[in-house]
Protein backbone atom coordinates (compact mmCIF):
# COMPACT_ATOMS: atom_id res chain seq x y z
CA UNK A 1 0.00 0.00 0.00
CA UNK A 2 1.26 3.44 -0.95
CA UNK A 3 1.26 5.99 1.91
CA UNK A 4 0.71 9.66 1.11
CA UNK A 5 0.75 12.31 3.84
CA UNK A 6 -0.69 15.65 2.78
CA UNK A 7 -1.69 18.98 4.30
CA UNK A 8 -4.71 21.07 3.30
CA UNK A 9 -6.35 24.36 4.23
CA UNK A 10 -9.98 25.37 4.64
CA UNK A 11 -10.25 29.03 3.66
CA UNK A 12 -13.63 30.69 4.12
CA UNK A 13 -14.39 34.37 3.62
CA UNK A 14 -17.74 36.16 3.36
CA UNK A 15 -19.68 32.89 3.19
CA UNK A 16 -17.52 31.48 0.40
CA UNK A 17 -14.92 28.71 0.36
CA UNK A 18 -11.80 28.75 -1.81
CA UNK A 19 -11.46 25.60 -3.93
CA UNK A 20 -8.95 24.66 -6.64
CA UNK A 21 -10.10 22.40 -9.49
CA UNK A 22 -8.11 19.36 -10.61
CA UNK A 23 -8.55 17.62 -13.94
CA UNK A 24 -7.38 14.26 -15.19
CA UNK A 25 -8.17 12.17 -18.26
CA UNK A 26 -10.75 10.19 -16.31
CA UNK A 27 -12.07 12.54 -13.61
CA UNK A 28 -12.12 16.09 -12.40
CA UNK A 29 -13.56 18.04 -9.51
CA UNK A 30 -13.14 20.72 -6.88
CA UNK A 31 -10.84 20.05 -3.95
CA UNK A 32 -9.19 21.84 -1.05
CA UNK A 33 -5.97 23.73 -1.60
CA UNK A 34 -3.20 21.49 -0.41
CA UNK A 35 -1.14 18.48 -1.26
CA UNK A 36 1.71 16.20 -0.45
CA UNK A 37 4.25 17.02 2.23
CA UNK A 38 7.83 17.06 0.93
CA UNK A 39 10.39 14.91 2.82
CA UNK A 40 11.45 16.76 5.96
CA UNK A 41 8.81 19.48 5.49
CA UNK A 42 6.59 20.44 8.43
CA UNK A 43 2.88 19.90 7.63
CA UNK A 44 2.08 23.55 8.44
CA UNK A 45 4.73 24.73 5.96
CA UNK A 46 3.36 22.32 3.34
CA UNK A 47 -0.17 23.67 3.73
CA UNK A 48 1.02 27.27 3.34
CA UNK A 49 3.20 26.37 0.32
CA UNK A 50 0.46 24.40 -1.41
CA UNK A 51 -2.12 27.18 -0.94
CA UNK A 52 0.31 29.67 -2.51
CA UNK A 53 1.08 27.33 -5.43
CA UNK A 54 -2.55 26.44 -6.18
CA UNK A 55 -4.31 29.74 -5.47
CA UNK A 56 -1.78 32.57 -5.51
CA UNK A 57 -2.68 33.56 -1.95
CA UNK A 58 -0.38 33.81 1.05
CA UNK A 59 -2.07 32.46 4.17
CA UNK A 60 -1.62 32.15 7.91
CA UNK A 61 -2.92 29.04 9.60
CA UNK A 62 -5.49 29.53 12.35
CA UNK A 63 -5.33 26.06 13.82
CA UNK A 64 -5.61 22.37 13.18
CA UNK A 65 -9.11 21.21 12.23
CA UNK A 66 -8.34 17.52 12.19
CA UNK A 67 -6.61 14.55 10.64
CA UNK A 68 -8.40 12.34 8.15
CA UNK A 69 -7.50 8.89 6.83
CA UNK A 70 -8.68 7.27 3.64
CA UNK A 71 -7.81 4.09 1.73
CA UNK A 72 -8.36 4.37 -2.01
CA UNK A 73 -8.35 1.35 -4.31
CA UNK A 74 -6.10 1.57 -7.40
CA UNK A 75 -9.01 1.96 -9.82
CA UNK A 76 -10.04 5.22 -8.12
CA UNK A 77 -6.62 6.83 -8.19
CA UNK A 78 -6.06 9.68 -10.60
CA UNK A 79 -2.94 10.22 -12.68
CA UNK A 80 -2.15 6.58 -13.47
CA UNK A 81 -2.74 4.71 -16.73
CA UNK A 82 -5.54 2.16 -16.57
CA UNK A 83 -3.12 -0.71 -17.16
CA UNK A 84 -0.54 0.49 -14.60
CA UNK A 85 0.25 -1.87 -11.74
CA UNK A 86 -0.57 0.44 -8.83
CA UNK A 87 -1.00 -0.31 -5.14
CA UNK A 88 -3.91 1.07 -3.09
CA UNK A 89 -3.26 4.45 -1.52
CA UNK A 90 -3.51 5.19 2.18
CA UNK A 91 -3.95 8.94 2.47
CA UNK A 92 -3.32 10.74 5.75
CA UNK A 93 -4.74 14.24 5.37
CA UNK A 94 -3.94 16.99 7.86
CA UNK A 95 -6.49 19.80 7.63
CA UNK A 96 -5.95 23.35 8.90
CA UNK A 97 -8.10 26.45 9.02
CA UNK A 98 -6.39 29.37 7.25
CA UNK A 99 -6.93 33.02 6.40
CA UNK A 100 -5.56 35.04 3.52
CA UNK A 101 -2.84 37.58 4.34
CA UNK A 102 -1.62 38.49 0.85
CA UNK A 103 -1.35 37.65 -2.81
CA UNK A 104 -4.07 37.53 -5.43
CA UNK A 105 -6.19 34.79 -6.96
CA UNK A 106 -4.04 33.03 -9.56
CA UNK A 107 -4.57 29.77 -11.42
CA UNK A 108 -1.62 27.39 -11.00
CA UNK A 109 0.51 26.97 -14.12
CA UNK A 110 1.80 23.50 -15.05
CA UNK A 111 0.55 21.97 -11.83
CA UNK A 112 -2.09 19.57 -10.60
CA UNK A 113 -4.95 22.07 -10.80
CA UNK A 114 -6.47 23.89 -13.76
CA UNK A 115 -8.69 26.45 -12.02
CA UNK A 116 -9.37 28.05 -8.65
CA UNK A 117 -12.46 29.91 -7.48
CA UNK A 118 -14.51 31.10 -4.54
CA UNK A 119 -17.76 29.17 -4.10
CA UNK A 120 -20.74 30.09 -1.90
CA UNK A 121 -20.99 27.53 0.91
CA UNK A 122 -24.64 26.86 0.08
CA UNK A 123 -23.63 25.81 -3.46
CA UNK A 124 -20.91 23.32 -2.53
CA UNK A 125 -23.36 20.39 -2.42
CA UNK A 126 -23.99 20.88 -6.14
CA UNK A 127 -20.32 20.91 -7.18
CA UNK A 128 -18.45 17.86 -8.45
CA UNK A 129 -15.88 17.56 -5.66
CA UNK A 130 -13.61 15.20 -3.78
CA UNK A 131 -15.03 13.91 -0.51
CA UNK A 132 -12.27 15.67 1.42
CA UNK A 133 -14.17 18.93 0.83
CA UNK A 134 -17.17 17.50 2.68
CA UNK A 135 -15.09 16.10 5.52
CA UNK A 136 -13.08 19.30 5.98
CA UNK A 137 -16.13 21.58 5.97
CA UNK A 138 -17.71 19.33 8.60
CA UNK A 139 -14.48 19.52 10.64
CA UNK A 140 -14.68 23.31 10.38
CA UNK A 141 -18.26 23.20 11.64
CA UNK A 142 -19.60 25.20 8.70
CA UNK A 143 -21.34 22.63 6.51
CA UNK A 144 -22.39 19.00 6.94
CA UNK A 145 -23.05 17.47 3.53
CA UNK A 146 -23.38 13.88 4.74
CA UNK A 147 -27.18 13.92 4.39
CA UNK A 148 -27.40 16.14 1.30
CA UNK A 149 -29.06 14.79 -1.83
CA UNK A 150 -28.87 16.17 -5.31
CA UNK A 151 -26.02 17.53 -7.35
CA UNK A 152 -23.04 15.56 -8.55
CA UNK A 153 -21.83 14.78 -5.04
CA UNK A 154 -18.41 13.88 -3.78
CA UNK A 155 -16.03 11.23 -5.00
CA UNK A 156 -13.28 9.47 -3.10
CA UNK A 157 -10.88 9.83 -6.03
CA UNK A 158 -7.57 11.46 -5.18
CA UNK A 159 -4.56 12.42 -7.26
CA UNK A 160 -1.92 9.69 -7.43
Amino acid sequence: MYLRVAAYAVIISDGQVLLPHWSDRRRSGWTLPGGGIDPGEHPEDAAVREVREETGYGVELDGLLGVDSIVVPPEHLIGFDDDADVDPLHGIRIVYRARIVGGSLTVEQDGSTDDVAWHPLEGVAHLPRVELVDRALAMAGVLDLSAQDGGPGATDAVPG
